[in-house]
């Protein structure tokens, strides 16, 4: 199932672009994180707490960032392990200065789940995707405008 949209940062380009690239923001921001460690090949390993409609687990997993063409374009592929199931997502971001100096961020991604969770929480994954975006790129705008003031 293909999930989209798109967000307005109150920041510029590169501030956004820097924000997308910081651990600590990227740990602050997706909803659930809990850890979020680089591994030294590009990526980070990650350990988030995740709900899917009835279904609960905390997940291990990966976090790789790819084609990436500074500040404009990235791509996030996600895996993460729960004894309920395993979610894999592949996603881009494309991040476009408006006239006004704020930045909108379109994004696109595949969310995919398998075992148990898909069974019980499948059908909920477009819904949920979009839900969990909002809340990350809202948190992303927060942490823009605390920088800003800084």
């Amino acid at each position: 199932m293909q999930v989209d949209g798109s967000s307005v940062i109150q920041a510029p380009r590169p501030r956004v672009w820097a924000l997308l690239q910081d651990p600590a923001v990227l740990a602050r921001c997706v909803p659930g994180m809990q850890e979020l460690v680089p591994d030294g090949q590009g990526g980070y390993t990650a350990l988030m707490n995740v709900a899917v409609g009835p279904v609960k687990g905390t997940f291990k997993g990966k976090v790789k960032i790819s084609d990436e063409v500074p500040p404009e374009r990235m791509t996030l592929s996600v895996e993460a392990k729960a004894p309920t199931g395993v979610v894999t997502a592949v996603g881009q971001l494309t991040l476009s200065e408006l006239e006004d100096g704020t930045t909108r961020v379109d994004w696109a991604g595949e969310p995919k789940l398998m075992g148990m969770i898909a069974s019980l929480a499948g059908r909920l994954i477009g819904g949920i995707s979009k839900q969990q975006a909002d809340i990350f790129f809202t948190r992303l705008n927060t942490e823009a405008q605390k920088e800003a003031q800084a």
